[in-house]
Protein backbone atom coordinates (compact mmCIF):
# COMPACT_ATOMS: atom_id res chain seq x y z
CA UNK A 1 0.00 0.00 0.00
CA UNK A 2 3.23 2.26 0.75
CA UNK A 3 3.38 2.01 -3.18
CA UNK A 4 0.46 2.54 -4.37
CA UNK A 5 -1.28 4.56 -1.24
CA UNK A 6 -5.16 5.53 -2.53
CA UNK A 7 -6.81 8.30 -0.55
CA UNK A 8 -11.04 8.39 -0.35
CA UNK A 9 -12.59 11.55 0.07
CA UNK A 10 -14.87 12.96 2.96
CA UNK A 11 -17.86 12.31 1.01
CA UNK A 12 -17.15 9.12 0.43
CA UNK A 13 -15.80 8.10 3.60
CA UNK A 14 -17.93 5.81 6.07
CA UNK A 15 -18.66 7.54 9.43
CA UNK A 16 -17.79 7.24 12.32
CA UNK A 17 -13.60 8.62 11.79
CA UNK A 18 -10.67 6.94 13.25
CA UNK A 19 -7.30 8.43 13.34
CA UNK A 20 -4.21 6.00 13.97
CA UNK A 21 -0.90 6.60 14.90
CA UNK A 22 2.47 4.54 14.79
CA UNK A 23 5.28 5.12 16.64
CA UNK A 24 8.49 4.49 15.90
CA UNK A 25 11.74 4.58 16.82
CA UNK A 26 12.24 7.71 13.94
CA UNK A 27 9.02 8.28 12.61
CA UNK A 28 5.67 9.00 13.78
CA UNK A 29 3.08 7.96 10.99
CA UNK A 30 -0.53 9.02 11.69
CA UNK A 31 -3.61 8.36 8.92
CA UNK A 32 -7.18 9.38 9.30
CA UNK A 33 -9.60 5.98 7.94
CA UNK A 34 -13.21 5.26 7.79
CA UNK A 35 -15.65 2.71 9.42
CA UNK A 36 -14.23 0.36 5.96
CA UNK A 37 -10.76 0.89 6.85
CA UNK A 38 -10.42 3.10 3.63
CA UNK A 39 -7.75 5.78 4.60
CA UNK A 40 -8.12 10.01 3.91
CA UNK A 41 -5.14 11.26 4.92
CA UNK A 42 -1.74 10.72 5.63
CA UNK A 43 1.07 12.35 7.89
CA UNK A 44 4.83 11.90 8.53
CA UNK A 45 6.75 13.70 11.09
CA UNK A 46 10.56 12.70 12.66
CA UNK A 47 10.09 11.08 16.27
CA UNK A 48 12.53 13.17 17.55
CA UNK A 49 12.90 11.35 20.92
CA UNK A 50 15.85 13.23 22.62
CA UNK A 51 12.99 15.79 22.87
CA UNK A 52 11.00 13.59 25.31
CA UNK A 53 7.74 11.66 25.93
CA UNK A 54 5.71 14.62 27.02
CA UNK A 55 6.90 16.49 23.88
CA UNK A 56 6.39 13.32 21.71
CA UNK A 57 2.93 13.00 23.02
CA UNK A 58 2.05 16.53 22.56
CA UNK A 59 3.51 16.28 18.61
CA UNK A 60 1.20 13.22 18.02
CA UNK A 61 -1.74 15.53 18.82
CA UNK A 62 -0.44 17.85 16.27
CA UNK A 63 -0.01 15.31 13.81
CA UNK A 64 -3.51 14.12 13.98
CA UNK A 65 -4.39 17.45 13.91
CA UNK A 66 -2.77 18.11 10.43
CA UNK A 67 -3.93 14.48 8.94
CA UNK A 68 -7.45 15.62 9.88
CA UNK A 69 -7.23 19.12 8.43
CA UNK A 70 -5.66 17.11 4.90
CA UNK A 71 -8.82 15.37 5.36
CA UNK A 72 -11.19 18.34 5.67
CA UNK A 73 -12.13 17.62 8.95
CA UNK A 74 -11.51 18.82 12.35
CA UNK A 75 -10.29 16.96 14.65
CA UNK A 76 -13.46 16.68 17.08
CA UNK A 77 -14.98 14.81 14.11
CA UNK A 78 -12.61 11.91 14.82
CA UNK A 79 -14.65 9.19 17.17
CA UNK A 80 -11.42 7.56 18.80
CA UNK A 81 -7.39 7.76 18.12
CA UNK A 82 -5.31 3.87 18.17
CA UNK A 83 -2.10 4.45 19.03
CA UNK A 84 0.66 1.76 18.63
CA UNK A 85 3.79 1.50 19.95
CA UNK A 86 7.06 -0.26 20.85
CA UNK A 87 7.13 -2.61 24.08
CA UNK A 88 7.45 -2.83 26.54
CA UNK A 89 4.38 -2.16 28.07
CA UNK A 90 1.61 -2.05 30.31
CA UNK A 91 -1.68 -1.82 28.33
CA UNK A 92 -4.12 -1.55 30.59
CA UNK A 93 -2.42 1.04 32.38
CA UNK A 94 -1.43 2.86 29.32
CA UNK A 95 2.24 3.07 30.20
CA UNK A 96 5.43 2.41 27.94
CA UNK A 97 7.88 1.18 30.41
CA UNK A 98 11.26 0.78 28.25
CA UNK A 99 11.07 0.69 24.96
CA UNK A 100 14.65 0.01 23.73
CA UNK A 101 14.54 2.19 20.84
CA UNK A 102 12.96 5.13 22.51
CA UNK A 103 15.09 5.79 25.39
CA UNK A 104 14.49 8.38 28.03
CA UNK A 105 10.92 7.20 27.70
CA UNK A 106 10.24 4.72 30.37
CA UNK A 107 7.68 4.80 32.40
CA UNK A 108 5.79 6.91 30.48
CA UNK A 109 1.58 7.45 30.46
CA UNK A 110 1.20 8.05 27.38
CA UNK A 111 -2.48 7.12 26.54
CA UNK A 112 -3.42 9.43 28.98
CA UNK A 113 -0.89 11.86 27.36
CA UNK A 114 -2.35 11.81 24.26
CA UNK A 115 -5.52 11.73 25.17
CA UNK A 116 -4.86 15.10 26.91
CA UNK A 117 -3.35 16.64 23.70
CA UNK A 118 -6.35 15.15 21.50
CA UNK A 119 -9.00 15.57 23.73
CA UNK A 120 -10.02 12.36 22.09
CA UNK A 121 -10.07 8.99 23.57
CA UNK A 122 -7.36 6.62 22.91
CA UNK A 123 -6.36 3.06 22.50
CA UNK A 124 -3.21 1.77 23.09
CA UNK A 125 -1.32 -1.15 21.77
CA UNK A 126 1.68 -2.96 20.80
CA UNK A 127 2.95 -1.95 17.46
CA UNK A 128 3.30 -5.12 15.59
CA UNK A 129 -0.44 -6.49 16.97
CA UNK A 130 -1.05 -2.80 15.36
CA UNK A 131 0.37 -3.98 12.11
CA UNK A 132 -1.45 -7.46 12.75
CA UNK A 133 -4.72 -6.07 12.80
CA UNK A 134 -3.97 -3.76 10.16
CA UNK A 135 -3.22 -6.83 7.58
CA UNK A 136 -6.26 -8.59 9.56
CA UNK A 137 -8.67 -6.11 8.91
CA UNK A 138 -8.31 -4.65 5.45
CA UNK A 139 -4.63 -6.44 4.14
CA UNK A 140 -3.90 -9.93 3.43
CA UNK A 141 -5.56 -11.20 6.24
CA UNK A 142 -9.29 -9.46 5.19
CA UNK A 143 -11.32 -12.74 4.80
CA UNK A 144 -9.61 -14.82 7.59
CA UNK A 145 -11.45 -15.20 11.23
CA UNK A 146 -7.66 -15.94 12.86
CA UNK A 147 -4.66 -14.72 12.47
CA UNK A 148 -0.88 -14.74 13.17
CA UNK A 149 1.51 -12.08 11.93
CA UNK A 150 5.26 -12.38 11.59
CA UNK A 151 7.18 -8.90 11.01
CA UNK A 152 10.65 -9.69 9.84
CA UNK A 153 13.16 -7.29 10.83
CA UNK A 154 16.17 -6.37 12.85
CA UNK A 155 14.25 -8.71 15.42
CA UNK A 156 10.92 -10.48 14.79
CA UNK A 157 7.81 -9.01 16.37
CA UNK A 158 4.22 -11.03 16.05
CA UNK A 159 0.59 -10.52 16.40
CA UNK A 160 -2.24 -12.95 16.96
CA UNK A 161 -5.90 -12.01 16.42
CA UNK A 162 -8.53 -14.45 16.80
CA UNK A 163 -12.28 -12.92 15.71
CA UNK A 164 -11.98 -9.49 17.05
CA UNK A 165 -9.70 -10.48 19.97
CA UNK A 166 -5.91 -9.23 20.09
CA UNK A 167 -3.92 -11.82 22.28
CA UNK A 168 -2.04 -9.48 24.48
CA UNK A 169 -1.62 -11.48 27.71
CA UNK A 170 -2.49 -10.75 31.61
CA UNK A 171 1.28 -8.89 31.64
CA UNK A 172 0.80 -7.27 28.08
CA UNK A 173 3.23 -9.60 27.38
CA UNK A 174 1.44 -11.80 24.68
CA UNK A 175 2.11 -13.20 20.66
CA UNK A 176 5.66 -12.21 21.72
CA UNK A 177 6.28 -14.74 19.03
CA UNK A 178 9.76 -14.35 18.16
CA UNK A 179 10.60 -15.26 21.47
CA UNK A 180 9.18 -18.88 21.25
CA UNK A 181 12.00 -21.88 21.67
CA UNK A 182 12.99 -23.55 18.37
CA UNK A 183 16.21 -24.75 19.77
CA UNK A 184 16.76 -26.27 23.32
CA UNK A 185 20.26 -27.85 22.66
CA UNK A 186 23.34 -26.47 24.72
CA UNK A 187 24.69 -25.05 21.50
CA UNK A 188 21.58 -22.58 20.71
CA UNK A 189 21.98 -19.21 19.53
CA UNK A 190 21.50 -16.43 21.93
CA UNK A 191 18.67 -13.90 21.19
CA UNK A 192 19.33 -10.39 21.81
CA UNK A 193 17.06 -10.53 24.78
CA UNK A 194 19.97 -12.41 26.03
CA UNK A 195 18.03 -16.33 26.01
CA UNK A 196 19.04 -19.23 24.32
CA UNK A 197 16.92 -21.00 21.53
CA UNK A 198 14.71 -18.68 20.23
CA UNK A 199 12.65 -17.64 16.78
CA UNK A 200 14.79 -14.26 16.57
CA UNK A 201 18.57 -15.53 17.32
CA UNK A 202 17.45 -17.99 13.99
CA UNK A 203 15.66 -15.74 11.57
CA UNK A 204 15.58 -12.41 12.10
CA UNK A 205 17.83 -10.02 9.83
CA UNK A 206 20.10 -9.43 12.82
CA UNK A 207 20.48 -13.86 12.98
CA UNK A 208 20.78 -13.83 9.11
CA UNK A 209 23.76 -11.31 9.60
CA UNK A 210 25.49 -13.17 12.21
CA UNK A 211 25.18 -16.21 10.49
CA UNK A 212 26.60 -14.59 7.06
CA UNK A 213 30.01 -13.17 9.06
CA UNK A 214 30.15 -16.91 10.56
CA UNK A 215 30.28 -18.37 7.36
CA UNK A 216 32.70 -15.77 5.96
CA UNK A 217 35.24 -15.80 8.82
CA UNK A 218 35.19 -19.80 8.33
CA UNK A 219 36.48 -18.93 4.49
CA UNK A 220 33.25 -19.62 2.51
CA UNK A 221 33.70 -18.30 -0.85
CA UNK A 222 30.61 -15.97 -1.62
CA UNK A 223 29.80 -12.77 -4.16
CA UNK A 224 29.34 -11.15 -0.56
CA UNK A 225 33.18 -10.98 0.57
CA UNK A 226 33.88 -8.65 -2.41
CA UNK A 227 31.16 -6.70 -2.34
CA UNK A 228 31.66 -5.72 1.51
CA UNK A 229 35.93 -5.50 0.52
CA UNK A 230 34.31 -2.80 -2.11
CA UNK A 231 32.63 -1.12 1.19
CA UNK A 232 29.33 -2.34 0.55
CA UNK A 233 27.87 -2.86 4.16
CA UNK A 234 26.37 -6.54 5.11
CA UNK A 235 22.55 -6.35 4.82
CA UNK A 236 19.95 -8.75 4.43
CA UNK A 237 19.67 -6.91 1.26
CA UNK A 238 22.65 -7.06 -0.36
CA UNK A 239 22.40 -11.48 0.84
CA UNK A 240 19.42 -10.74 -1.55
CA UNK A 241 20.94 -9.61 -4.56
CA UNK A 242 24.08 -12.10 -3.79
CA UNK A 243 21.28 -14.72 -3.86
CA UNK A 244 19.68 -13.10 -7.20
CA UNK A 245 23.02 -13.73 -8.65
CA UNK A 246 22.85 -17.18 -7.79
CA UNK A 247 25.49 -16.81 -4.84
CA UNK A 248 25.68 -20.44 -3.28
CA UNK A 249 25.97 -19.39 0.35
CA UNK A 250 23.74 -16.35 0.25
CA UNK A 251 20.87 -18.23 -1.18
CA UNK A 252 21.74 -21.17 1.85
CA UNK A 253 21.37 -18.74 4.54
CA UNK A 254 18.46 -16.98 2.65
CA UNK A 255 16.49 -20.61 2.88
CA UNK A 256 17.91 -21.28 6.68
CA UNK A 257 16.10 -18.39 7.57
CA UNK A 258 12.73 -19.84 5.79
CA UNK A 259 13.43 -23.13 7.19
CA UNK A 260 13.36 -21.47 10.83
CA UNK A 261 10.18 -19.90 10.29
CA UNK A 262 8.34 -22.99 9.10
CA UNK A 263 9.24 -24.42 12.43
CA UNK A 264 8.23 -21.63 14.28
CA UNK A 265 5.22 -21.47 11.98
CA UNK A 266 4.19 -25.06 13.19
CA UNK A 267 4.79 -24.31 17.05
CA UNK A 268 2.20 -21.28 16.46
CA UNK A 269 -0.53 -23.99 14.27
CA UNK A 270 -0.19 -26.05 17.04
CA UNK A 271 -0.98 -23.84 19.60
CA UNK A 272 -3.60 -21.36 17.97
CA UNK A 273 -4.92 -23.38 14.38
CA UNK A 274 -5.29 -19.79 12.50
CA UNK A 275 -6.99 -19.22 8.83
CA UNK A 276 -3.61 -18.20 8.20
CA UNK A 277 0.20 -17.09 8.83
CA UNK A 278 1.40 -13.86 7.22
CA UNK A 279 4.96 -12.41 7.04
CA UNK A 280 5.20 -8.94 7.26
CA UNK A 281 8.29 -6.52 7.86
CA UNK A 282 11.40 -4.94 6.01
CA UNK A 283 13.10 -8.56 4.90
CA UNK A 284 10.53 -10.99 2.58
CA UNK A 285 13.52 -11.04 0.41
CA UNK A 286 11.25 -8.65 -2.34
CA UNK A 287 7.62 -10.80 -1.23
CA UNK A 288 5.35 -12.07 -3.50
CA UNK A 289 6.71 -9.71 -6.88
CA UNK A 290 10.15 -11.37 -6.40
CA UNK A 291 11.27 -14.74 -7.35
CA UNK A 292 13.66 -14.98 -4.43
CA UNK A 293 10.84 -14.07 -2.73
CA UNK A 294 8.62 -16.48 -3.75
CA UNK A 295 11.73 -19.43 -3.24
CA UNK A 296 12.20 -17.76 0.26
CA UNK A 297 8.21 -18.27 1.03
CA UNK A 298 8.37 -21.98 -0.75
CA UNK A 299 10.76 -23.11 1.87
CA UNK A 300 8.32 -22.30 4.60
CA UNK A 301 5.82 -24.26 3.15
CA UNK A 302 8.35 -26.94 2.63
CA UNK A 303 9.04 -27.18 6.17
CA UNK A 304 5.92 -26.28 7.43
CA UNK A 305 3.88 -29.14 5.71
CA UNK A 306 6.71 -31.62 6.42
CA UNK A 307 6.07 -31.20 10.26
CA UNK A 308 2.43 -30.16 10.62
CA UNK A 309 -0.77 -32.18 11.43
CA UNK A 310 -1.60 -33.19 8.12
CA UNK A 311 -4.95 -30.75 8.71
CA UNK A 312 -3.38 -28.01 9.40
CA UNK A 313 -0.69 -28.37 6.39
CA UNK A 314 -3.40 -28.27 3.92
CA UNK A 315 -5.82 -26.06 5.73
CA UNK A 316 -3.66 -23.07 7.20
CA UNK A 317 -2.88 -20.42 4.18
CA UNK A 318 0.75 -18.82 4.75
CA UNK A 319 1.49 -15.74 2.65
CA UNK A 320 3.32 -12.52 2.72
CA UNK A 321 1.63 -9.37 4.11
CA UNK A 322 0.32 -6.47 1.23
CA UNK A 323 0.25 -3.29 3.76
CA UNK A 324 3.71 -2.64 4.23
CA UNK A 325 4.23 0.26 6.69
CA UNK A 326 0.67 1.60 6.45
CA UNK A 327 0.04 -1.19 8.39
CA UNK A 328 0.45 0.47 11.57
CA UNK A 329 -1.64 2.97 11.49
CA UNK A 330 -4.49 1.14 9.81
CA UNK A 331 -4.29 -1.77 12.48
CA UNK A 332 -4.44 1.09 15.23
CA UNK A 333 -7.19 2.96 13.78
CA UNK A 334 -9.08 0.12 13.51
CA UNK A 335 -8.17 -1.43 17.15
CA UNK A 336 -9.91 2.13 17.95
CA UNK A 337 -12.66 1.48 15.87
CA UNK A 338 -12.82 -2.25 17.55
CA UNK A 339 -13.13 -0.84 21.06
CA UNK A 340 -15.73 1.96 20.59
CA UNK A 341 -17.86 -0.78 18.96
CA UNK A 342 -17.61 -2.52 22.45
CA UNK A 343 -18.57 0.77 24.46
CA UNK A 344 -14.71 -0.31 26.58
CA UNK A 345 -12.45 2.86 25.49
CA UNK A 346 -10.40 3.78 28.38
CA UNK A 347 -9.64 6.33 29.29
CA UNK A 348 -11.30 9.29 28.15
CA UNK A 349 -10.68 12.60 28.38
CA UNK A 350 -11.74 14.47 30.95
Amino acid sequence: MVRDRQFITLSEARMPLFAGIDLGGTNIKVGIVDDCGRPLSWHKIPTDSPRGPEDGARRMAEAVAEAARQAGLKPEQIAAVGLGSPGTMDIPAGMLLEPHNLPGWYHFPIRERVSHYTELPVTFVNDANAAAYGEFWVGTGRDFHSMVLFTLGTGIGCGVIIGELLIEGEHSHGAECGHIIVDSSPNARVCGCGQPGHLEAYASATAVIKRAEEALAAGRASLVRQQIAGGERLTPLLLAKAAEQNDALALELIMDTARWLGIGAVDLAHTIDPDGIVLGGAMTFGGQESPLGRKFLEQIHHEFKQRAFPVLAETIKIGFASLGGDAGYLGAAGIARAALRRKTVSPTHE
